[in-house]
């Protein structure tokens, strides 16, 4: 078992069949789950499961709803974020997570691996996405 971080093959689809909404007045709500060490999770994950969620203090099953920031463009790649995510008073272990459309049918975006498993004891568990640019934000298209 192991999670891989990828842009999911699924998500790809989607996009191209017009079935993914980011725009500032979408109705679609994206939301990012976190997982244990023991999930199988990358570029195939095609929806959200429960499977291997992390459970504990301060963690809902499904995660947290995330915040799109609008989709924008730069010469010629078009790009998009998300608003950092905490879960408050939070007691609970992580390796990855899996960013996913709510309202599709919990189809799966993107999968994140930490660069180790991530504890929290009783205090703030931050996801900080990177910085909104062509670059480095977390969905780009080139």
């Amino acid at each position: 078992m192991a999670i891989s971080q990828a842009m999911c093959t699924s998500f790809k689809k989607a996009l191209l069949d017009g079935e993914m909404d980011f725009s500032s007045d979408t109705s679609d709500v994206f939301k990012i789950a976190l997982f244990t060490s023991s999930a199988t999770l990358g570029a195939s994950t095609t929806a959200y499961s429960t499977t291997n969620e992390v459970t504990g203090t301060g963690y809902t099953a499904g995660g947290n709803t995330l915040t799109v920031v609008a989709p924008t463009t730069s010469g010629t790649t078009a790009y998009l974020d998300f608003s950092d995510t905490t879960w408050a008073a939070s007691s609970f272990t992580a390796r990855g997570a899996l960013i996913y459309n709510s309202s599709k049918a919990n189809r799966a975006v993107a999968v994140f691996v930490f660069d180790e498993v991530k504890t929290t004891s009783s205090g703030n568990f931050q996801i900080q996405f990177p910085f909104n640019n062509p670059t480095d934000a977390v969905v780009r298209v080139s």
